[in-house]
């Protein structure tokens, strides 16, 4: 029986595919509608170069042919792709559940456009609705980190590797920390505060930079939700 959400992660890549035009280079996020997109992507006969955002989307891009490139200061990415975990109506995202949303964040800010390719149910008419914002930390001290976002997110939990207890390694080697979002602080206003907390490296708000999401359908279409004007 066909993965409905298949279907629409499917859907959503090959609306994607379409964006990345002979001669580009990319940036590719992570998730499994980004890794279909990078199926389709090795499908063609044009060579593509990419960022990756991921060890995972390193090695199924470089498998497929798609040429790893670096951010070196002098490579300009001319479109980004990546997830989202939830989708607000403003097009502000929470990411992260993947655990890469320093390196997406990086990849993203490299980009001259950010379109977001996910499937119709991570759409919210709230971030944090029903996923947690992951706020990644050093490992150093973490729970006195902790104790410093406490104020702002009083509901924090270490996130772990597996059944084993031990706690998740993000591909730079740091801790991410699961919290509750109540709605009772604007996110950008959210955004603005964790970023000044010390031991905090990154968070997975992302506000302000899609210009737009494509959300594959059960069905197999897609919905295309656009920025307002900023």
């Amino acid at each position: 029986m066909t993965d409905p959400s298949d279907v629409a992660r499917g859907a959503a890549a090959a609306a994607a595919a379409e964006l990345v035009e002979p001669g580009m280079t990319i940036g590719l996020g992570s998730g499994r509608a980004v890794w279909k997109l990078v199926a389709l992507l090795g499908e063609r006969s044009d060579p593509i170069r990419a960022a990756t955002a991921s060890n995972r989307t390193a090695e199924l891009a470089g498998a497929v042919g798609i040429q790893i490139v670096e951010l070196d200061g002098e490579v300009a990415l001319d479109l980004a792709l990546d997830g989202a975990d939830e989708v607000a109506p403003d097009l502000g995202l929470i990411k992260g559940g993947g655990g890469a949303l320093l390196r997406e964040k990086i990849v993203i800010a490299a980009a001259r456009r950010f379109v977001v390719v996910a499937e119709t149910p991570k759409k919210v008419e709230r971030l944090g609705e029903g996923f947690r914002l992951p706020v990644e930390v050093v490992r150093f001290a973490w729970r006195d980190t902790r104790r410093r976002l406490a104020p702002l997110l009083p509901d924090a939990e270490l996130r772990t590797a597996g059944d084993g207890g031990d706690p998740y390694l993000t591909d730079e080697g740091h801790f991410i920390l699961d919290c509750a979002l109540d709605g009772s602080t604007a996110p950008a206003e959210l955004a603005k505060r964790l970023n000044a907390v010390p031991g905090v490296v990154e968070h997975g708000l992302f506000l302000g930079m899609a210009e737009r999401a494509l959300l594959g359908t059960p069905e197999g279409e897609v919905e295309v939700l656009t920025a307002p004007p900023r």
